[in-house]
């Protein structure tokens, strides 16, 4: 019971001195207080380990089982003039060596994340004569830069729309006060709150309204940074022809994915798994492939008019993500949510089990290899696998930390090698590549301590192990 009481008196010094940041909206004020109440009632959802079923393919609805999309160019156009790309934008290119929203780091030929994003759209838009807009939404982190950079796309035939996430202060563990009003007045004051909060933010914008009031009805969520997420109109004619509110992508599971989150039947609805909501005692059990098949890709659909409902209602109470951080020697809790953990809350919501092209994310200079690389083509704007690899896997690759920033990534491939037929490479120390390098099989190049080791012109390496010049 003192424990109550003690919450009630944190909440309302909390509320009053949230009040007084004026850098915030009241909409903002509101989400962060209410954010912070729930997690104090310690309302997580606890899941029964026993309660937990394997959906059927009626909730996780194969792809290849989905009914094929209509050849007529005039139903397509009407399908496509129901829907809204939305990219996740709130990240920055920091952990790749970059300043700057992540989505403006060079892909492939010069082209960034953000300009292969509006290509494909401008084709859509373009073949069938329809209007799909483009929304992105920022964090405070992205929102200045990402507005001059979409400058550059006012010739296009896509309609732009930039919204910010919401902006919450961090929370002084110690005494569970917001760091902004403990003089910390700079952009290390606040964060935003994950990407669940792109169903309030899209209401609070307006943008909601907006959309609705021009006919659309379903909105494509996905990561910037995930080059496979692209519009798939068999997926958008099943959702309008099924009446499905909410539908996430998931793909299975390869070795490299245990972590990922997982959806499941639970209590006769479809919901999120996340390895965070997994007592300790099962946690080797969910990374299992055998038990879990497939896991979230963050490809999600959802229909407007459920959102604007549930927003409404105030119905979206996705499990609370803490994530705790260190300031300047203070440490601070950010209260955070996903988007895929909202599917239990939509009507009629499903998986979709998507071939794995739909989930090509680039979070390291390691996947730049890969989509850099002849293992895919680039055809107006998508970035395709090239049918010369027979091997539906991609080759796992390692870089050591001498590769982790972009710029040094690029200084050390004098061009990206020829891996069509690589099945793994492992670099470790100071080690640059010539043009015109292949590489099969596994290979290993490991350069020893201080030793600069340079890997000539037109080499092929096919299953090897080179440790200095001698084993070239």
């Amino acid at each position: 019971m003192a424990s109550a009481i003690a919450d009630a008196e944190k909440l309302n010094n909390l509320k009053s001195a949230v009040a007084g940041l004026g850098q915030i909206s009241e909409n903002e004020k509101n989400g962060f207080i209410n954010l912070v109440a729930r997690y104090l009632s310690g309302e997580a959802q606890h899941v029964e380990w026993s309660k937990i079923q394997t959906p059927t393919d009626e909730v996780v609805v194969p792809y290849e089982s989905m009914a094929p999309t209509p050849n007529d160019p005039v139903e397509t156009k009407k399908l496509l003039d129901k829907l809204v790309v939305l990219k996740l934008n709130g990240g920055l290119g920091t952990t790749m060596g970059c300043t700057g929203p992540k989505s403006v780091i060079e892909v492939r030929n010069g082209l960034t994340f953000l300009d292969l994003i509006v290509i494909q759209i401008e084709n859509l838009n373009s073949k069938y004569g329809c209007n799909v807009p483009l929304l992105l939404m920022n964090s405070f982190n992205t929102h200045d830069d990402t507005s001059k950079i979409v400058e550059k796309y006012s010739g296009s035939n896509v309609e732009i729309h930039t919204f910010n996430q919401s902006q919450y202060p961090r929370l002084v563990v110690d005494d569970f006060s917001p760091l902004p009003s403990k003089g910390q007045t700079g952009k290390d004051g606040w964060y935003p709150p994950g990407h669940g909060d792109v169903f309030p933010s899209l209401k609070n914008s307006g943008k909601l309204d907006a959309l609705l009031s021009q006919g659309k009805e379903y909105v494509f969520v996905a990561n910037s940074d995930n080059l496979g997420a692209v519009v798939d109109l068999k997926i958008l004619n099943h959702l309008v022809h099924n009446k499905n509110e909410y539908c996430m992508e998931v793909t299975p599971k390869t070795l490299a994915d245990v972590k990922g989150g997982t959806l499941i039947s639970y209590e006769g609805r479809v919901q999120l798994l996340e390895i965070a909501q997994v007592p300790d005692e099962h946690v080797n059990e969910f990374k299992s492939i055998e038990k879990f098949k497939i896991f979230n890709t963050n490809n999600l659909w959802a229909n407007l008019k459920a959102i604007k409902r549930l927003v409404e209602a105030d119905a979206l109470k996705m499990e609370i993500i803490p994530n705790p951080k260190e300031v300047e020697g203070i440490k601070v809790l950010q209260l955070e949510t996903a988007a895929g953990a909202a599917i239990r809350f939509f009507d009629n919501a499903i998986g979709s089990n998507v071939p794995r092209s739909r989930f090509l994310p680039v979070k390291a200079t390691s996947d730049l290899l890969l989509v850099q690389s002849d293992l895919y083509i680039l055809e107006d704007g998508f970035i395709i696998r090239n049918k010369a690899r027979s091997n539906p896997a991609n080759p796992s690759i390692e870089l050591g930390p001498e590769f982790k920033k972009v710029g040094n990534f690029l200084n050390r491939f004098k061009s990206i090698p020829s891996i069509i037929g690589l099945d793994s490479l492992k670099v470790t120390g100071d080690v640059w590549f010539g043009t015109g390098v292949t590489l099969k099989g596994k290979v290993v190049i490991a350069a020893k301590p201080g030793v600069k080791l340079e890997i000539p012109d037109g080499t092929v390496l096919e299953n090897k192990e080179i440790n200095g010049p001698e084993d070239l």
